[in-house]
């Protein structure tokens, strides 16, 4: 049985709903020594000298770190727990907190305001319904803010899904992380390193718990995506009642891919104005996997694949500067039943579905006093991801690609 679910989805900043539980500080434990170790609170480059491994490459990032995920060494790092921006690297968040919630089948009707959200988008209509499993594509694939949002919807609203990533966070002990929106956007909503940030220890983690999740590898390492869109008007004359086009990943080190690299499993990259480029994700060779998170970066996909070089190289040779603290046990994906989240029904108004309602008194109230703000929100200025045309697809159904260093976006045309 598959269930449509449909809300009045108003776009808000944390504020305007139940207040957002803040991490401990200073990116310790409750026991006050930072997590993984005492060198991880360190803030500058971090890593212990081994004869004949040369150091970690010079990349233009503010923080990043190099760890094998299979023994939970942290080979390298700079400023491990310090907070940044997350861009769209957050919906590897966004994705390990829901995947285990939605049913891949179940079926999410998007508001014309989930459509309209600023930033990257697959492109979406409030006249379709999609799959909880093509939303997932769209949100790892090609960073879909209206995917993020639209998979919000399924999990009841924005104040639930966001409880959801930051309880996710801190099970994961990603204490530097607080989610303000579903799907990494912060200056548009008003948010700033205060109110959402992360760091690239707590990107690692997450990456980590992800990798043992099936259906976020198979999202995240997959290259294209055939997406549902209105016919055209060719389509409608053959008689179809849906068209559709490929959407490709954005993520540059897939196979084929123009930084492709040897091993690649998959990983989620990002970028506002106010963030830089962001990005987390892993490699396996010859049964190891090393995970790089990089923050506040430049000059993305090049130092990346540097910094995975230099992790399978250092990997056993250099003595660890911390660990990643061990993996929880993972919650069990949701089954391709009738069921989505327990308690997240919805109450419709009437046939239109436009004022339709989450369940969540919290949110509710909220949404009423956003949805005044979401035409002043949408004027605000819109940093997230550089945009670039798109052959495969309708210029109006692809915004921005999250991350794309400047010099991709000179030399390609395809998202």
């Amino acid at each position: 049985m598959r269930i449509t679910r449909r809300a009045a989805f108003a776009l808000t900043v944390p504020l305007l709903a139940a207040p957002v539980a803040a991490p401990p500080a200073a990116h310790a434990a409750p026991g006050g020594e930072p997590v993984g170790g005492p060198r991880m609170g360190e803030r500058g480059l971090v890593v212990n000298p081994a004869q004949g491994v040369k150091g970690p490459p010079k990349v233009a990032a503010g923080s990043f770190i190099v760890a094998d995920a299979g023994t939970g060494q942290v080979l390298a790092a700079k400023d491990p727990h310090g907070h940044y921006l997350p861009a769209s690297a957050l919906k590897m968040l966004t994705a390990v907190a829901l995947i285990p919630k939605l049913d891949p089948n179940a079926t999410v009707r998007p508001t014309q305001e989930t459509c309209d959200v600023e930033g990257s988008k697959v492109g979406m209509s409030p006249k379709l319904t999609y799959r909880v499993s093509d939303l997932f594509h769209a949100l790892l694939m090609v960073s879909g803010n209206d995917a993020a949002l639209a998979l919000a919807q399924a999990a009841g609203g924005v104040r639930p899904t966001l409880d959801l990533m930051n309880a996710e966070a801190r099970r994961l002990q990603a204490y530097d992380t607080l989610a303000g929106s579903p799907n990494g956007l912060d200056k548009d909503l008003g948010l700033t390193v205060r109110t959402q940030h992360t760091s690239a220890y707590d990107l690692a983690l997450i990456m980590r718990q992800g990798l043992k999740m099936p259906r976020l590898r198979e999202y995240a390492g997959k290259n294209h995506h055939r997406w549902i869109a209105p016919p055209t008007k060719a389509e409608r004359k053959k008689g179809k009642k849906i068209g559709g086009y490929p959407i490709y990943s954005h993520i540059r080190l897939l196979p084929g891919q123009r930084y492709a690299y040897e091993g690649f499993i998959g990983g989620k990259n990002g970028f506002t104005l106010a963030a830089g480029q962001t990005f987390v994700g892993a490699a396996e060779r010859d049964g190891r996997t090393i995970i790089v998170a990089l923050m506040r970066g430049e000059n993305l996909w090049p130092d990346t694949t540097k910094l995975l070089d230099w992790g399978f190289a250092a990997a056993g040779k250099v003595d660890p500067v911390g660990r990643l603290v061990d993996p929880v046990p993972p919650r069990t994906e949701k089954k391709e039943d009738d069921g989505l989240l327990p308690g997240t029904d919805l109450l419709a108004d009437d046939a239109s579905g436009r004022n339709w309602l989450p369940a969540a008194g919290a949110f509710g109230g909220a949404a009423v006093v956003a949805g005044g703000l979401f035409a002043l929100l949408r004027r605000r200025g819109r940093d997230e991801e550089a945009r670039v045309p798109a052959q495969s697809r309708p210029p109006s159904a692809f915004g921005a690609e999250a991350g794309q260093h400047p010099q991709d976006a000179a030399d390609e045309t395809r998202s």
